[in-house]
């Protein structure tokens, strides 16, 4: 990162930044969407333990780039939380074709 000169270039980057987020947001979603086929139930799907593992990795990844972990795992939980309700529909939805 280099400083920037003006809130315009702030922004800029900031933008910069968001589209591959949002771009990286979307693959990391069409892998929870394959993941809930492989999960035999809802608790399988919550996975605490995961959850647990996963914010100990991102805490510690975002001190290593000089970020805040506690933001980070704010961002994360929320996140986190997002996918798992969707993920818990997909399940929900595939189990009841299984049924059918």
């Amino acid at each position: 990162m280099k400083p920037c000169e003006s809130i315009e270039e702030v922004r800029v980057n900031i933008d910069r930044l968001d589209r591959q987020i949002v771009a990286l947001l979307c693959e990391r979603h069409l892998y929870v969407n394959e993941a809930a086929a492989f999960k035999k139930d809802a608790d399988a799907v919550k996975a605490p333990q995961r959850v647990l593992q996963l914010i100990e990795k991102v805490r510690t990844t975002a001190a290593e780039h000089g970020g805040d972990p506690n933001a980070i795992e704010q961002i994360y939980r929320g996140m986190v939380s997002t996918f798992i309700e969707h993920e818990l529909r997909l399940h929900r939805d595939m189990t009841k074709e299984k049924g059918a």
